[in-house]
């Protein structure tokens, strides 16, 4: 997944069947995964329980750098929280955008959400930052 090779240390004594499947679901997963109708099943049945989604136009030309950063921060927050890209162009994620009481003025926006309580959080912030992300992801995991 994302052209990068893991390696678990089978040479370690302590490996057992819960740490090897932990193993495998931490990197079956994209970094980030686009929102879209093939991927909204996966993203609904994952394991992780916390959804962080940047809500964004994929047109912009801040777009590359917006993904450079929020690729960045699904790095630290791996096997806790699913990053998940929306292109707020496509009309069939109108109504997630909706679901957030976003308008497209608002956007770009981080949205993240709890899944078993349906608690949820937006930021609009004016940059998209690592350091934003965290802050956003680390005040809502307490």
């Amino acid at each position: 997944v994302d052209n990068d090779r893991r390696d678990l240390d089978m040479n370690s004594r302590d490996v057992d069947a819960q740490k090897l499947t932990r193993f495998v679901r931490m990197n079956e997963l994209r970094l980030v995964t686009e929102y879209g109708p093939v991927t909204s099943i996966g993203v609904m049945q994952s394991s992780l329980e916390f959804n962080l989604l940047l809500i964004t136009d994929k047109m912009s030309p801040k777009h590359p750098e917006r993904m450079r950063k929020f690729r960045a921060a699904a790095e630290l927050y791996k096997g806790k929280i699913l990053f998940i890209l929306l292109d707020s162009n496509l009309k069939s994620n109108e109504r997630v955008v909706s679901y957030f009481q976003l308008k497209k003025s608002q956007l770009p926006a981080l949205a993240i959400f709890h899944t078993p309580d349906d608690e949820h959080d937006v930021l609009t912030p004016d940059e998209i930052s690592v350091e934003r992300i965290q802050d956003f992801c680390n005040r809502f995991l307490q």
